[in-house]
């Protein structure tokens, strides 16, 4: 197996307490009331707790919770449009915390781009100057910007419109613009702060599509935030799920829903079909029958929905294969008793 790629963003012990005095609560007995306690107590709102996460390079990583959770604090802590009240957040091993006021802009204009929910477009500034808006702010000369935002246009699929005005637009191409302009000052890193809730149910499947096309296209490091489960699963290389400013789970979309950390996390999931999410190799059984060494073969990493019509139509046992390697078999009755469990 492959090293995992090295970490691009690293949080640790991160926190973040809005009212009096937030510092001094941090280390004692204090920290660990619940919310509501908390608050009573001294009139504070601890929206982060204690959190810890890595995210590798080239990642999509999201993080899901309710409203209230924390998790557009914890984005927005990131770069310092919220300033974390303790804890160390790290871009390519340099403190956050640690950043002047100069390189802190640096940061954001160079290095980090924000997808908000509202689209923040300039209404009086066609679509290709909208684009350009960042390269402008980074001194970019004219020349140059044109022909960065013009390339944005055609990878976010907005050709033809590019002398059009924001409110000519619809909401979701509109947020096309947004991504191209987040995109045109080539960050390394891409922050969504639930760029699609506002958007009609059909133009937000687009739209997560899209990012999903960019993310393998671009190969930029991408945290995304959202409270909808189902895009979470299907954005997220790894998923966080946040409660009352926690992190109660942090893992793949597998491990979530075939291994839920609580009660919290399986009420979460015990609606999303198993077979949509898990793969072959959760439920790959040992080969314990010769006659099967020359059955059909699919990778382990398949997932279980997909491999149904193979599975269905194979006289023998399906091989489950991992590089090459053989780690069990599976037939019709294994993806049966997992279709059913789902029912139950």
């Amino acid at each position: 197996m492959a090293d995992p790629s090295p970490a691009t963003i690293e949080i640790r012990n991160l926190w973040k307490i809005f009212g009096p005095k937030a510092s001094k609560i941090i280390g004692t007995d204090t920290a660990q009331l619940d919310q509501a306690e908390l608050k009573r107590r001294t009139g504070c709102v601890a929206a982060v707790r204690d959190v810890s996460f890595e995210v590798a390079a080239g990642e999509m990583f999201v993080v899901m919770g309710l409203s209230g959770s924390g998790k557009s604090t914890l984005v927005r802590c990131l770069t310092r449009l919220i300033e974390p009240t303790d804890g160390e957040v790290s871009i390519d091993g340099e403190s956050v915390r640690g950043m002047s006021q100069s390189a802190l802009r640096q940061l954001r204009r160079h290095r980090v781009s924000m997808v908000f929910q509202h689209f923040g477009l300039l209404p009086h500034r066609r679509v290709v100057d909208n684009i350009a808006y960042g390269l402008e702010i980074q001194g970019i000369g004219a020349a140059k910007r044109r022909e960065r935002a013009a390339e944005m246009v055609e990878l976010v699929g907005l050709s033809g419109y590019d002398q059009s005005y924001p409110d000519q637009l619809s909401g979701g191409m509109q947020q096309r613009v947004g991504l191209a302009r987040a995109l045109a000052v080539e960050p390394e890193i891409m922050l969504f702060d639930e760029p699609f809730s506002a958007l009609d149910p059909l133009i937000r499947r687009d739209m997560q599509d899209e990012v999903i096309r960019l993310h393998r296209e671009v190969g930029k490091t991408m945290v995304f935030i959202t409270h909808d489960l189902s895009e979470a699963l299907k954005l997220g290389d790894r998923i966080a799920i946040m409660r009352a400013g926690e992190i109660v789970q942090l893992g793949t979309p597998e491990e979530l829903v075939g291994a839920p950390a609580d009660d919290y996390v399986a009420d979460f999931v015990a609606d999303i079909p198993k077979t949509d999410v898990l793969s072959l190799r959760s439920i790959a059984r040992p080969d314990d029958d010769a006659s099967t060494s020359d059955g059909p073969e699919l990778d382990a990493s398949t997932i279980i929905k997909d491999a149904v019509p193979a599975i269905l139509s194979a006289d023998k046992p399906l091989r489950v294969v991992d590089n090459g390697q053989l780690i069990g078999v599976v037939n019709h009755n294994d993806v049966l008793s997992v279709m059913v469990g789902d029912k139950r």
